[in-house]
């Protein structure tokens, strides 16, 4: 049974973290420049390992009690991912020589890598619903095991994130173009602004 609770917590967690995001794309990115890799993917992993247990341990009411919260969060992560955005949009026009894998602009420090790795985690509302608000809620169909589910969960984000950290190497031919780094920072772009639309919505929709 607790085998059985393990594997659904895992299941779900990775369910919940596959789709492309702000926080995937990060990671890819890193995993394909060979950045910092282990650094991020154990930033990301320890963050959502964090956030399930707080879910799991009844903070997904945080937000009901305190409903100030919501607005200020979204504000704040539709902020950063706009200026995020912004600037892998300007590495997507930059030259091709810029953008080789061997002349890549220079690499990013690991305090700078990891601090946009944890306020691409920490201000996305969107983390908060997934994990604290929806795996803590699902964790109560177990009562007993909750346990056992959060960390099946926390496993499912360890294995996802190290493999796609670590399986963007396969992919580092592909972007051994340049104009294949250009389109990679193009999407990364994208993304960012959707879910930076996403959460301004309620002012701007």
């Amino acid at each position: 049974m607790a085998a059985d609770i393990f594997l659904t917590g895992l299941l779900t967690g990775l369910g919940l973290i596959v789709a492309i995001g702000a926080q995937n794309a990060f990671v890819l990115r890193q995993g394909l420049r060979g950045e910092h890799v282990l650094a991020v993917c154990l930033t990301c992993a320890l963050s959502d390992a964090a956030l399930i247990g707080m879910g799991v341990a009844g903070a997904g009411t945080l937000t009901a009690r305190l409903p100030w919260l919501d607005p200020v969060m979204r504000l704040a992560g539709a902020a950063f991912l706009l200026a995020y955005g912004a600037r892998s949009l300007r590495a997507a026009l930059q030259s091709d020589a810029a953008l080789t894998v061997d002349a890549a602009r220079p690499a990013q420090g690991l305090g700078a890598t990891l601090a946009a790795c944890l306020a691409i985690t920490w201000l996305n509302p969107h983390v908060y619903l997934d994990t604290v608000v929806l795996l803590g809620t699902i964790s109560t169909q177990f009562p007993g095991a909750e346990v056992q589910f959060a960390a099946g969960a926390m496993t499912g984000s360890v294995l996802f994130f190290f493999g796609l950290g670590y399986g963007a190497a396969w992919l580092r031919p592909v972007f051994a173009r340049p104009s294949a780094w250009r389109r990679l920072e193009g999407v990364i772009a994208l993304v960012m602004w959707a879910i930076a639309a996403r959460l301004l919505w309620p002012w701007i929709g």
